[in-house]
């Protein structure tokens, strides 16, 4: 079984909006306690109703190639902090957005060989 990172929001319905209708994720499991799992590939977070929002920490999306950074970068270019670079130190190709509570998203492609996941 695949892991899994779960955040506080404070507008669980605000939040899960942003990640199914602008990134693409679709919803893998409504938990009645008041939590939401989504799913893009490989990558499961959950969003959980709370008093507080947790912000800390970046959710990352991986895709298969610069092209796919770039068309992303075409969608979000709203919540972005800037135009797609190439990061040289780890040999990836990335922009960087923010999500309705705060939290950074990272959208990158790795520009070299990976092993497989799973």
């Amino acid at each position: 079984m695949p892991g899994l990172v779960f955040f506080r929001t404070t507008d669980r319905e605000r939040t899960v909006a942003f990640y199914t209708e602008r990134l693409g994720f679709e919803e893998w499991l409504e938990q009645d306690g008041g939590c939401t799992i989504l799913r893009r590939a490989n990558l499961l977070v959950g969003f959980c109703g709370a008093e507080t929002t947790e912000t800390e920490g970046i959710v990352t999306v991986a895709v298969e190639d610069e092209a796919a950074v770039d068309e992303l970068y075409g969608e979000l270019s709203d919540i972005a902090d800037g135009p797609p670079t190439r990061n040289e130190a780890f040999d990836i190709y990335q922009f960087f957005a923010t999500d309705p509570d705060g939290r950074t998203v990272e959208i990158q492609t790795f520009l070299h060989p990976t092993p497989p996941v799973g």
